[in-house]
């Protein structure tokens, strides 16, 4: 449970299908199974229609409430994570003193947990018309444990193109992708282009993305990067990572001395243009830590014959070390699958290793349910067996608990509404003290910047710190410990830095 909320029990809670027709009542309650032809028609309900022919006449067509007597769902309280499996159980189960009638015996846990992030759709939007978003006052925003205001690092329209991965040369150059290919040196209001990056083909999702500057570059020069690499001839990708050096001649940075550290035999390549992953970390003990998204292929997250929807470990030259988890069970032709370090993951789009070692990702769920994991060797991570998300065409296609036994990692936090989580680091340096180790995460289609506090595996606070000012692509806190932003739409470079 968070941090100054209440936990709701018992008849005390707003139940969220409380109340329902008569008709929805009897197929509730009879013994009788329903007719195979009713039974199918009802399993092919949308949440809405599920929602509106068993909740709306109560709790509203919004979660209002009103009907019945029932009070609002939409309050902060409620809105709180701690009460998804509780909303879940009341539905499933029912409520004898609050005229509750189980619905376990005619819905599936897949359309039951669909009314729950149905509810979590409803009590999202009510907040923010209510509470808007984090608004500075004289250009400084006030948050819980610091003050803090924007300042433009380069801005739209002076060199950047979707921008989608930034890291540092120690001189304190800026290395900045950008998804249509180019890769750029930032100096002040200086943008300097990288003569001979590999050629990456932008398509979809697709295109130049991560870069990571290795932690010793001042001995090794070594820089790398992930890009969506094409087939010749073809139309179809994959996620290729490379890694090469910096050279200037006459003043011009120019790429050189490339090494492929991971790629995949062709027959993984495919015409899907979404769901690449591609972040990229070090844990300064030799290994590289990347994500490979599920690229449309759902359950292949869950195969250990294909390199879909996995984190993976290898040394930093891309060779595998012998103490990864599925090293033995990958197929022997398929040599880059021993890499594979968590499997069942979806669209991984932040990355990061904290300041003690451990790794954390976020990724996409579907409509609803984007997930903050904290990634344990050899785990499974669930996509696609189950989720926190409902389909993109309305359907309840998921729920978050597995009914085969499969041991599932359940992520430590999860966004319902979907923020499209991308970008991710943790607070660190003398900038924002009071945040040190805080994870930092930023949303594309939420638009927003979430400080998130854990303790181990549980969640403690989460805090939205900006919202409303553009696709937040990537997070970095830089060398000065201050925390860079590259948002797309509009196209540019913001940072936080410290206020009065």
């Amino acid at each position: 449970m968070l941090k100054g909320t209440s936990l709701l029990a018992g008849s005390a809670l707003i139940l969220i299908a409380a109340c329902a027709t008569q008709k929805s009542v009897a197929a509730a309650t009879t013994t009788e199974p329903l007719h195979p032809e009713a039974m199918l028609i009802q399993q092919r309900a949308t949440v809405t229609q599920l929602y509106n022919e068993n909740c709306a006449n109560c709790h509203g067509a919004n979660g209002e409430g009103g009907g019945g007597g029932t009070r609002t769902l939409l309050t902060r309280e409620k809105f709180d994570q701690s009460l998804d499996k509780i909303y879940f159980d009341k539905v499933k189960n029912g409520v004898s003193d609050a005229a509750m009638p189980a619905y376990g015996s005619s819905l599936t846990d897949e359309q039951i947990w669909g009314l729950v992030v149905r509810v979590r759709e409803f009590q999202g939007r009510a907040l923010r018309a209510e509470f808007g978003s984090p608004k500075p006052v004289n250009g400084v925003y006030q948050s819980k444990l610091h003050n803090f205001k924007l300042e433009t690092v380069v801005d739209q329209g002076k060199g950047l193109s979707t921008p989608w991965g930034i890291d540092w040369l120690p001189d304190g150059q800026m290395i900045v992708t950008n998804r249509p290919g180019q890769v750029v040196l930032v100096n002040g209001d200086k943008v300097t282009p990288i003569i001979g990056t590999p050629q990456a083909r932008e398509t979809g999702q697709g295109g130049m993305l991560d870069v990571a500057v290795h932690p010793e570059y001042k001995t090794n020069g070594w820089i790398y990067l992930t890009y969506t690499d094409p087939m010749p001839n073809t139309e179809d990708t994959m996620t290729k990572i490379v890694r090469g050096k910096l050279k200037f001649d006459g003043g011009t940075p120019t790429w050189t001395n490339q090494q492929t550290i991971f790629e995949v035999s062709k027959e993984f390549y495919g015409r899907a243009n979404y769901h690449y992953g591609s972040r990229i970390v070090f844990d300064k003990k030799g290994h590289i830590f990347f994500a490979i998204g599920e690229r449309g292929g759902n359950l292949k997250a869950q195969e250990l014959n294909n390199p879909y929807g996995k984190i993976y470990r290898t040394n930093e030259d891309g060779t595998i070390p012998t103490d990864n988890p599925f090293v033995n069970q990958v197929p022997a032709d398929k040599p880059f699958l021993k890499g594979i370090w968590t499997i069942g993951h979806r669209n991984q789009q932040g990355l990061v290793m904290s300041p003690t070692g451990e790794l954390w990702d976020t990724e996409h769920g579907p409509r609803g349910g984007d997930e903050l994991n904290h990634i344990v060797k050899g785990a499974n991570y669930g996509w696609a067996k189950v989720a926190w998300s409902i389909n993109y065409s309305d359907m309840p296609d998921w729920s978050p608990w597995p009914k085969d036994g499969t041991v599932i990692t359940q992520p430590v936090s999860r966004w319902l509404p979907s923020i499209g989580a991308s970008g991710l680091d943790v607070a660190r340096g003398s900038a924002f003290p009071k945040w040190k180790g805080d994870i930092l995460a930023g949303g594309l289609a939420g638009q927003n910047l979430d400080r998130i506090r854990t303790d181990g595996d549980k969640l403690v606070e989460r805090e939205e710190l900006l919202h409303g000012l553009g696709r937040i692509r990537e997070v970095a806190v830089g060398p000065d410990g201050n925390i860079y932003i590259a948002l797309n739409q509009p196209d540019k470079i913001i940072r936080l830095v410290p206020a009065p």
